[in-house]
């Protein structure tokens, strides 16, 4: 989950208020008028007098965020990659299962080599679950069984899909005995919940 303000916005002629929220891929405003800025777009990024100024292409946008437009500059000048967030570390075991992002799983195999595609191996240190739909959720409970006791199973789905939000993930996963420990924004289509043994059962 991304940093939250309500704030002033001024993009494109329009002005108004309204709730911005910074996450690992983009800059995002709603209000009266909205806006998405993909942080791999942004050219240049000034914090002055509780002002966020944020240039992008040929556009530029304004945020009046007070005493936390410094803070917002500082993690979009230096973010957080989605392999931190996930905590994917140097020659881990990590097993992919379901239609994986292909660019999610190139960022992966450039962090380790012990990646494996399909059916996890027995000890997987972390398991990342691509579900589409609820019916991906039941995979959890066999997935259990694969990582070790102080590894994780990422569920990760696509956003803005009713069927499928974080509380179902969440509900699938205490039903076979898993709880979740982390949430985040792993890309502008995608949610990720981490989830775990808990530590009284390992």
């Amino acid at each position: 989950m991304g940093l939250e303000a309500d704030c002033r916005a001024e993009w494109a002629a329009q002005a108004g208020e309204g709730r911005a929220q910074l996450e690992a891929d983009a800059l995002r405003f709603k209000g009266p008028f909205r806006f998405s800025i993909p942080l791999r777009d942004v050219k240049k990024v000034v914090a002055r007098n509780g002002t966020l100024t944020v240039t992008f292409g040929q556009d530029k946008a304004v945020l009046h965020l007070g005493v936390q437009a410094g803070r917002r500059a500082d993690r979009m000048l230096h973010p957080s990659g989605v392999l931190d967030k996930l905590e994917v570390k140097a020659d881990m075991a990590v097993a992919v299962v379901g239609a994986a992002d292909e660019t999610l799983l190139e960022s992966i195999r450039s962090r380790t080599s012990q990646v494996q595609i399909g059916r996890p191996r027995a000890s997987s240190e972390m398991i990342l679950l691509f579900a589409a739909g609820p019916g991906d959720l039941a995979r959890l409970e066999a997935l259990r069984d694969t990582i070790v006791p102080a590894g994780s199973i990422w569920t990760i789905w696509p956003k803005g899909r009713a069927t499928l939000k974080e509380d179902h993930v969440r509900a699938a996963a205490r039903a076979v005995g898993l709880v979740d420990v982390k949430v985040c924004s792993v890309s502008d289509r995608l949610s990720g919940l981490k989830l775990m043994i808990p530590r009284a059962g390992r």
